[in-house]
């Protein structure tokens, strides 16, 4: 979905705490080799993706990709399209950034910043084919759930950025999280379940199962993918 609007003004509740954590020597020196190549510094403007990777290509975004375990696969296995990665946790984006420059990786780029601020100010409009947002903080004490990120105002401007018929898939291993994804999406006349009304998708080929899903599915968590097209 492309227009010429502005985006909605999204309220400044920030989705995430800081916690940095330790790098690793190794993690600190994929800053130190390999920020140049694969990072991306946020500069607050429009930026040209073509130039970024040197090609025409659709591209992908994954917010929030942890580890990068899931990210490294798909990029490997998809080398069709591009792929936008953008994590605020230091030692996450130093894991990626060793793995991508194990294999050579020339698809993949990469922020260390709010992902909210990068959609709104980064990504040009219409330029998303899909839109990766899997096991986000499900700030699941009541207090806190504003503070979730899928929320109407996000939702509303991340449908502007998407290519018509654009996908955007969301997973959570948090039932009441998935109630949540389910009661704002459905209400949003930007976006339609691909399987139909509140349908919940098995998970598809491309979302492999992770070492942090196994832990959860092995204590009993259960886990819920959605699919939905940008109309």
């Amino acid at each position: 979905m492309s227009d010429d609007t502005p985006s909605p003004v999204m309220r400044r509740i920030r989705s995430f705490v800081l916690r940095e954590g330790r790098m690793t020597p190794a993690q600190q020196r994929a800053f130190d080799d390999h920020w140049a190549r694969f990072g991306l510094e946020y500069q607050g403007q429009p930026r040209d993706l073509d130039t970024t990777f040197g090609r025409q290509a659709p591209r992908v975004l994954e917010i929030g990709f942890g580890n990068g375990e899931a990210l490294a696969w798909a990029s490997e296995h998809d080398q069709a399209r591009d792929y936008l990665g953008v994590e605020v946790h230091g030692p996450g984006v130093g894991r990626l950034m060793i793995a991508l420059a194990a294999r050579d990786a020339s698809n993949v780029r990469i922020y260390k910043h709010d992902a909210v601020e990068v959609l709104e100010r980064e990504i040009p409009a219409g330029s998303l084919s899909e839109v990766r947002i899997w096991f986000p903080d499900p700030w699941h004490k009541k207090r806190h759930n504003k503070r979730r990120l899928i929320q109407p105002d996000f939702i509303s401007m991340l449908a502007t950025r998407m290519a018509r018929g654009g996908l955007l898939h969301l997973a959570t291993d948090w039932q009441d999280y998935a109630d949540h994804m389910l009661e704002v999406m459905e209400a949003a006349p930007a976006w339609t379940n691909r399987l139909g009304p509140r349908a919940v998708a098995p998970r598809p080929d491309w979302r492999i199962e992770t070492h942090f899903e196994r832990r959860g599915l092995k204590l009993g968590h259960g886990v819920w993918d959605f699919l939905y097209d940008a109309n």
